[in-house]
Parts: C-alpha cells; sequence; structure tokens
C-alpha cells in the first residue's frame, strides 16, 4: 500500500520545517552547520585534515554531568548542503524531526535535564573510517568535492540514485561523528543505574554504503563505523545491530557477514531494493550464524513486527548476550512512505523502541543507540520519531493522535509466520 502525499503538500511541509529549523537554529552557513573551534571527545580525536570544525560549539565539561540524570541523549546532523531537489532523502528530514520534537515539547529547553543534545560534535576521521570503508573509497569521495562544487551536484553510484554535492564530504563525516559521540555519551553513563537510550538524528543514512563505495542514498555507514568504534575505543567487543528500515541493509550485512562479535539482525519487506537480505543468508566462516535476515511479506504490519520481536528479535539479542545495542532505525516501513509497501504505524514504532529499550536494560546496561536511516514521508517520520522519544523517556504514546486505522487492510499473517517458522529454524530459535 502506498499513500504518497501530493508534491505540493510535501513541498510546503519541507519549507515549513526548513523555516522552523532556521529559526530554532540561526544558521548562518549555507552548509547549515555553525562551524567552530569546539573541544575533542574523550581521546582528543576525530579531526581529520580539511574537514572544519565541529557541529555545534559548547564546554563537553557542560553536558557530562548532565547524562547522569538524562534520560534520552541526541545528536543532530541535518547535512543541509547535502541535497538534491526532489529527491526523496532531502534536506528537509531532519529538521522537520526537529521541529516536531519542538512541538511535542521534547526537547531539553522544555525537559531540562531529562533530555540532553549533543553540543559538540567532531567529524569522524579517515582513519575512522577506513575499519569499514576502504582508504580508496574515502579519498576519492574527498577527491571528488571539486568536481562536485564545479557541477553543483554529481552521482557517485554509476547509475544508481546515491548524488553528492560540494557539502557531502564533510557532512558524511560529521554523521559518522554523531555516532560515535554518541557511544562515548551512552559508554560514559555505564555507571548510572537508568543510563539514557541515544538517537542520532543524522544524513545521508548509512546502512546501504558498502565498504568500497556508496549506495541506495547512503555515503558512509554510520552505524558500521559506530560498532567498530565502540569495540576498539571502549571495548565493547559484542556489539548487537538491529536493522528495521523497509529495506534491506546490505551495507551493514557485508561489513559483518563473517564477524562472530557483532550480530545483524534485519527485518525488511521481501523484493524490496536492493534485493539481498534473503532468509537463508546467515554469515559465513566465523561468522556464519550472526546475520539473520528476516524478508517480510507486502502488507506486514504491527502484528507482525510485535511477532517478529517475541519470537526472533528478543530471542537471539538474549543468547548473543551483547554489550551494546545498535539500531538503524528506518521510519520507511510507514503505512504512508512513498518508497514501499508495508503498513507500520507510528504505534508500531513505539512498541519497537520500548521493547529495544528494555531489551537494552536486560542485556547489556541499557547502551543503546538509534540511528536514523530512511523514512520519506516528513509527517510519519516527525511524529513516529517523535513517539520513539516518548518510549525511551517512558511515556504513553500519543499515535492515536497521528494514526489512521481505516487505511491499514489485513495483514498476510499466514505467510509471516512461515517466515519466522524458517528463520527460527535456521538459527535454532
Amino acid at each position: 500500500m502506498e499513500l504518497l502525499p501530493s508534491p505540493r503538500a510535501t513541498a510546503l511541509a519541507g519549507n515549513a520545517a526548513l523555516r522552523g529549523w532556521n529559526r530554532a537554529r540561526g544558521l548562518r552557513s549555507g552548509a547549515g552547520f555553525r562551524l567552530g573551534a569546539g573541544l575533542g571527545g574523550p581521546q582528543g580525536r576525530r579531526r581529520s585534515p580539511g574537514t572544519g570544525g565541529p557541529v555545534r560549539c559548547s564546554s563537553e565539561a557542560e553536558t557530562r554531568p548532565r547524562l547522569a540524570a538524562a534520560r534520552v541523549v541526541y545528536g543532530v546532523a541535518p547535512a543541509m548542503g547535502h541535497n538534491q531537489e526532489s529527491h526523496p532523502e532531502s534536506h528537509f528530514r531532519v529538521p522537520a524531526i526537529v521541529t516536531a520534537l519542538q512541538k511535542m515539547e521534547l526537547t531539553p529547553k522544555v525537559r531540562g535535564d531529562q533530555i540532553v543534545e549533543l553540543p559538540t560534535v567532531k567529524p569522524a576521521s579517515v582513519d575512522d573510517l577506513v575499519h569499514v570503508h576502504t582508504r580508496a573509497y574515502v579519498l576519492g569521495l574527498e577527491k571528488a568535492m571539486d568536481k562536485a562544487s564545479e557541477k553543483g551536484i554529481i552521482y557517485i553510484e554509476g547509475s544508481g540514485p546515491t548524488y553528492a554535492t560540494a557539502t557531502t564530504f564533510q557532512e558524511s563525516l560529521v554523521a559518522a561523528g554523531v555516532g560515535m559521540a554518541l557511544v562515548d555519551s551512552v559508554d560514559a553513563s555505564r555507571i548510572t543505574q537508568n543510563p539514557p537510550t541515544a538517537f542520532a538524528l543524522i544524513r545521508p543514512p548509512g546502512h546501504h554504503a558498502i565498504p568500497k563505495g556508496p549506495m541506495g542514498f547512503c555515503v558512509f555507514g554510520n552505524i558500521a563505523i559506530a560498532a567498530r568504534y565502540a569495540q576498539r575505543v571502549h571495548g565493547l567487543k559484542r556489539v548487537f545491530i538491529i536493522d528495521f528500515d523497509v529495506h534491506h541493509g546490505n551495507g551493514t550485512n557485508d561489513a559483518f557477514y563473517d564477524d562472530p562479535d557483532i550480530f545483524f539482525l534485519s527485518t525488511h519487506q521481501d523484493g524490496s531494493y536492493p534485493g539481498t537480505g534473503k532468509i537463508d543468508e546467515i554469515g559465513v566462516a566465523d561468522g556464519e550464524g550472526t546475520t539473520l535476515n528476516l524478508p517480510l511479506p507486502g502488507g506486514s504490519g504491527d502484528i507482525a513486527m510485535r511477532t517478529v520481536f517475541d519470537e526472533i528479535i528478543a530471542p537471539c539479542a538474549q543468547r548473543f548476550k551483547p554489550d551494546i545495542i545498535l539500531v538503524s532505525a528506518g521510519y520507511d516501513a510507514h503505512v504512508l512512505d512513498p518508497l514501499a509497501s508495508l503498513q507500520f504505524t507510528t504505534g508500531t514504532y513505539y512498541a519497537l523502541a520500548s521493547n529495544i529499550k528494555q531489551l537494552a536494560e536486560e542485556l547489556c546496561g541499557g547502551r543503546c543507540i538509534f540511528f536514523l536511516e530512511g523514512g520519506y514521508n516528513l509527517q510519519s517520520l516527525s511524529y513516529s520519531v517523535a513517539d520513539s522519544f516518548r518510549a525511551f523517556l517512558g511515556e504513553p504514546s500519543l499515535a492515536s493522535k497521528f494514526d489512521d486505522p481505516a487505511i491499514l487492510y489485513e495483514e498476510p499473517l499466514a505467510k509471516v509466520k512461515q517466515a519466522i517458522q524458517r528463520a527460527k529454524h535456521l538459527h535454532s530459535l
């Protein structure tokens, strides 16, 4: 089921979001950042030559004491210069989310220390990226910025849909840097009994980006880079990655396909882009069994996903015993999203956020970070992310104010059950 809002309605919503973002942030640069000197992370890391300074300037010492009381910590990297007109992965996406958080009073201004926004984020360095991507790809993309600056926009995936502007390399480093900074924040809070859940509100997204290049709107594998960073800097060896984007996270899949210490679990629409993620793709060599792909039939929705969580996600995580849980949070499985035909609702995403948070509390001291991936209807995206924040806070869902049950149709539950049983058999669940 594909319910695409009219181009005029989408454009108006996007323009309103951008105006709200500009008012709230007081942006002064064409790229949408206020770049400055800032402070580094705990290791003085992540300044790459020629990449500029942090997103926002503030004292890191101000933030650390607040983390002890925080229930949610988030970082924002909107990549305002990385944009192509009429492209679904546009620079309207993150501002729409931030505007929704403001309207629903889910910001530090209203909530005080309960919600913390990272004030200073440095870009990832080339050395950070090459733990996932080839150095040739990373340096080649940096070099291509001259061509992008000359032409305004270039395509970096051959005939594929991934574009670049003059700011894409810099802004992609910032996006990856937000994820790494949130790993720092979550791990710094391990001494508390109730550590915050984190959310990287970033773009470009990352889960399609393969080690050798970009793919499917994605430039660098943000969640994969954060996973490697968690391992090598914080000693969080066992990483459990949940990907509930409507499309298979093939880049993350490929990065860890033979790694026994990183469990990658993807639910996605069967037959959707990029055509990977078959149910019998379970990893190779030492990593056999630590990749679980569950393609869901078109029309799967709330009942299907709640069943998948109970019968697949939770048992896998419990058996794996992770040190941290990372989530590729794609909101394009929503029934209103134009790029697929599942029928998740805002309520589905609230339940996922609540259940995953609880799973992290039970298994790994609450260490859990969500990474924004897809989601291209600005309203369903922003409302669903905001309701995820409410789940993190332990507050009731407001999904009933947005969801319309009348547009839903019967889920193919017999096919869903078959897929679940097949996955359980392959993984001895």
